[in-house]
């Protein structure tokens, strides 16, 4: 059995594009503070295309 792990695959394209490549971290903690940081705004600030607000915005309000 496959599973599908298109949502982790995409999610981590993109962490990887918009963040990692630009802001290269200099050490371990570094990075994991970035990636802390990243996964916040992906998840309370990002302004989705398809509905115009943010993730969890958008999922408390239902």
């Amino acid at each position: 059995m496959e599973y599908d792990n298109t949502m982790a695959e995409n999610f981590f394209t993109i962490l990887k594009t918009e963040y990692v490549y630009h802001h290269k971290p200099a050490s371990f903690c570094e990075a994991n503070e970035m990636i802390d940081h990243y996964i916040y705004f992906y998840n309370h600030e990002r302004i989705q295309l398809k509905t115009g607000t943010a993730p969890l915005t958008l999922h408390q309000s239902a």
